[in-house]
């Protein structure tokens, strides 16, 4: 069997005949409505991978199609016919990865192996690159490189993206979380960090867990926990991202507990799916599938609880959804319903408010000029609201928003902030 057929037997054949061409994708699709092409399309996507897997176009003719897909699977939602384009997505991208491997040059090689395999899973790797950015930021030499143009020099669109790097906090003391109590009075949940996240957004982590604690779950962290594997899974190292799934689920096995929660839409979504990166006949899938039926995204939980909200917000807000929150998780309602009991605050949604906003993982810096024409359009809904406050539910999100506001110069007016740190706010949670 040549190495080419091999490939074209893991593209996701079988589930492309389920999309009938209908194009009630179209108006979903971020990139369709950007780039106008119909390649660029979930059913031109679909019918580029059907084409490949029978032989009748190479799978370098799907690399630009592919490359520019958001991930966003809006599609999966509004599918009559049930499409079930992630999967389809994701063995596209695992046959390119494994078609371009050869093509790779030795400093790319490095990189992927240092990123993927060194950093993102190794909590004191984290742990140290936090604590060189509090550095950077408390010494101001980050005004400095900023000025000097260096990063610009390097990667415009990185430049872009370290200007709205947030205000980088050291993680509080979480001793009190760390213990696994048998004695269970109460609902109780497993906190999961993320990597990235508990680097740059470790605030949020920490206020998560208060409010939890708040709303009277027992809340314990596993310390063993590793990165979630989304961004692996999105780069076309899937080996890795079933090496880190299957840490997560052994180490959160060990746990009693009713949730595994995380205040990350990204993250949550590959760990609803982890069933997914398995065979039914694996060992795994069951185990797998046993983990993801646990996992919940905080606003979940905190809508069936109780939550102590003393304090009075009065703005205009509009939300800013995860798409992979949306699409994937199925939480909808749950963060709306927690935003309108906050008493003072005036809701008003965005028009067309699940359109991505461009983000999707590290889309923003390896696609920037596509992901800025994304924002543009989803920064025009957002002016029609003239919201004080944008919020959001998960940290590729917030980032973008955040440049989005920059972009139109509109920082003195609208600021943005994650879903927990308004509702920690309310709660009088520090």
């Amino acid at each position: 069997m040549t190495n080419n057929k091999i490939l074209q037997d893991k593209l996701a054949y079988d589930e492309t005949f389920s999309c009938v061409q209908c194009g009630y994708c179209l108006p979903a699709c971020p990139t369709y409505l950007a780039f106008g092409k119909e390649s660029h399309s979930p059913r031109g996507r679909i019918q580029l991978v059907k084409l490949a897997a029978e032989g009748k176009i190479g799978f370098e003719d799907l690399g630009d199609s592919i490359d520019c897909c958001l991930g966003c699977r809006a599609c999966e939602t509004i599918c009559p016919t049930n499409v079930e384009y992630g999967k389809i997505l994701d063995s596209a991208i695992d046959v390119l990865g494994a078609f371009r491997k050869s093509q790779q040059s030795i400093s790319e090689k490095v990189v992927r192996n240092i990123v993927f395999k060194k950093v993102l899973p190794n909590k004191k790797i984290l742990k140290i690159v936090g604590t060189g950015l509090r550095l950077y930021q408390r010494t101001k030499a980050d005004k400095v490189i900023r000025k000097s143009g260096v990063i610009k020099q390097v990667s415009p669109s990185l430049a872009t993206m370290e200007q709205i790097t947030p205000r980088i906090y050291k993680p509080e003391s979480r001793e009190n979380f760390q213990v696994n109590s048998k004695l269970k009075t109460k609902t109780k949940v497993a906190f999961f960090t993320g990597c990235i996240m508990d680097t740059f957004f470790a605030r949020v982590n920490d206020l998560s867990m208060k409010l939890l604690e708040k709303a009277g779950c027992e809340v314990v962290l596993q310390k063993e926990q590793t990165c979630c594997g989304a961004l692996h899974q999105h780069s076309a190292e899937k080996e890795t991202a079933i090496e880190l799934a299957k840490k997560n689920i052994e180490v959160f096995e060990q746990l009693d507990c009713d949730y595994i929660v995380n205040a990350i839409g990204g993250c949550g979504a590959a760990l609803v799916e982890y069933d997914h990166l398995f065979e039914k006949s694996d060992p795994w899938f069951e185990r797998a599938k046993q983990f993801s039926l646990k996992n919940k995204d905080i606003s979940y939980i905190l809508s069936r609880m109780e939550l102590p909200i003393t304090k009075p917000l009065h703005m205009r807000v509009t939300y800013q959804p995860s798409c992979h929150l949306t699409n994937v998780q199925k939480i909808v309602n749950e963060p709306l319903e927690l935003i309108r009991k906050i008493p003072g605050i005036e809701f008003t949604p965005m028009k067309n408010q699940d359109l991505c906003c461009g983000s999707a993982g590290i889309y923003n810096i390896v696609h920037h000029e596509e992901s800025m024409m994304i924002l543009d359009m989803k920064m025009k809904t957002v002016k029609d609201v003239k919201p004080h406050l944008i919020i959001t539910t998960n940290p590729g999100c917030h980032l973008q928003m955040i440049l989005g506001v920059k972009r139109e110069g509109l920082e003195s007016t609208v600021t943005v902030k994650h879903l927990v740190e308004v509702l920690a706010e309310a709660c009088e949670v520090s």
